[in-house]
């Protein structure tokens, strides 16, 4: 439950800062759930594979660190992006 709040609000501020630089927010809110999805997924393997199926806790903490791996990447790519741009045009006349 925790997990899908956590989801829900990151994936609010992906899309602000997304909008902020001119993309879609939608398409980058896609973007960060699926990869989300992606390190969990790929986190549990790792978990499962050192710690084997007997220690589920340590192997759910090693897909929550995959799961965030995949949203700092998503908020490192949008952070390298550059900000809107007004065009020259539009800044003629003022101060």
């Amino acid at each position: 439950m925790l997990e899908i709040i956590a989801l829900i609000l990151l994936a609010k501020q992906i899309g602000k800062i997304a909008a902020g630089k001119g993309l879609k927010p939608g398409k980058w809110k896609l973007y960060f759930v699926l990869s989300w999805i992606a390190g969990e997924f790929i986190g549990a393997i790792i978990g499962v594979l050192i710690f084997g199926t007997r220690n589920i806790f340590s192997v759910e903490l090693v897909a929550i660190a995959g799961a965030i791996t995949g949203y700092v990447i998503i908020k490192a790519n949008l952070s390298k992006r550059s900000e809107i741009m007004e065009d020259d045009i539009n800044q003629i006349g003022r101060q």
